[in-house]
């Protein structure tokens, strides 16, 4: 695939998802609920997890395969094609832009990655490097005249701080896991 498919977090996360095995959408739901392992990070409701394999169909990422039945409603089983097999590498790969984005797509796909058994190690090297300058830029900041212009550049100055402190603290128990 020569250009990024633009998706929202949710049609990225059920790619990933697929691209473990083939799969249902009511299995997506349920990992993707509130109390689902993947849930805790970012809760995706069931309607937005079918709308998302819709797209994801539209776009060739997706091919609907087998139909599971049982006990209950049958259900298609889902498999990722290689463009979106492909994809879903490159995106895992990738260091988020917004310091805003670690709690909800960094750490997906760190979650992503610890499912597959993969190395968050290079992913979180280019992650801090993507937001060192940023970091930077924000402590150089000065707050303006406004009263809310002060609280809101100490938020920005804290919540980075705790990003890279995070980050940081990760690097660290992931080379330590590594050298055992």
């Amino acid at each position: 695939m020569s250009t990024w498919p633009t998706l929202s977090l949710p049609e990225w996360t059920v790619l990933a998802v697929v691209s473990e095995r083939p799969t249902h959408g009511f299995a997506i739901a349920q990992l993707t609920a509130p109390h689902g392992e993947l849930g805790r990070i970012w809760h995706i409701p069931r309607p937005v997890v079918y709308r998302s394999i819709g797209r994801l169909l539209d776009l060739a990422l997706l091919t609907p395969g087998a139909v599971e039945s049982g006990r209950g409603p049958q259900r298609t089983l889902y498999s990722v094609t290689p463009a979106g097999r492909e994809a879903v590498l490159r995106w895992l790969d990738t260091p988020v832009t917004h310091i805003r984005e670690v709690r909800s797509h960094l750490l997906l796909k760190l979650a992503m990655l610890d499912r597959a058994g993969g190395d968050p190690s290079g992913l979180l090297e280019r992650q801090k490097a993507a937001l060192e300058p940023i970091a930077q830029a924000i402590k150089e900041e000065r707050p303006g005249s406004r009263g809310f212009d002060a609280t809101l550049l100490a938020w920005r100055r804290a919540t980075t701080a705790a990003t890279l402190n995070f980050l940081e603290e990760l690097t660290r128990a992931t080379a330590a896991a590594g050298s055992r």
